[in-house]
């Protein structure tokens, strides 16, 4: 037959039991305090990510942006500088040929002179 617990053995047991159950009770309340601290945490470290990704994602469209810009300036800069290598070569064709038009001038002022000049000492 089983033995019976004494009464005295009963109510350490149960005191016993009531220990427990509260070192439990407190435990799982600072377990559920730890899991709601986590669950906050965790919910900051996804805005953090979320507004890093809108950050980057911005500092992306704003570099393309800028490199685009860049690229713009660029192949304008070229068009101008081709546009004036163009002009300054037309400019120098067109002195080139003033300044053939004036040798020519003065080469039919020298001739003239040394025409006078041979006519002078022919008399």
């Amino acid at each position: 037959m089983p033995r019976m617990a004494q009464p005295d053995d009963l109510g350490t047991r149960v005191t016993a039991l009531e220990t427990q159950v509260r070192e439990l009770a407190e435990r799982v309340r600072h377990s559920e305090q730890d899991a709601a601290a986590a669950r906050v945490l965790a919910g900051g470290a996804d805005r953090d990510v979320t507004e890093i990704r809108g950050e980057i994602r911005d500092f992306r469209q704003a570099t393309t942006s800028s490199f685009n810009a860049m690229r713009d300036d660029l192949t304008d800069l070229r068009n101008d500088l081709t546009d004036l290598r163009q002009q300054v070569g037309n400019g120098f064709t067109e002195i080139r040929g003033k300044l053939d038009a004036t040798a020519a001038g003065q080469q039919q002022i020298v001739d003239l002179l040394d025409t006078l000049i041979g006519q002078r000492d022919d008399q």
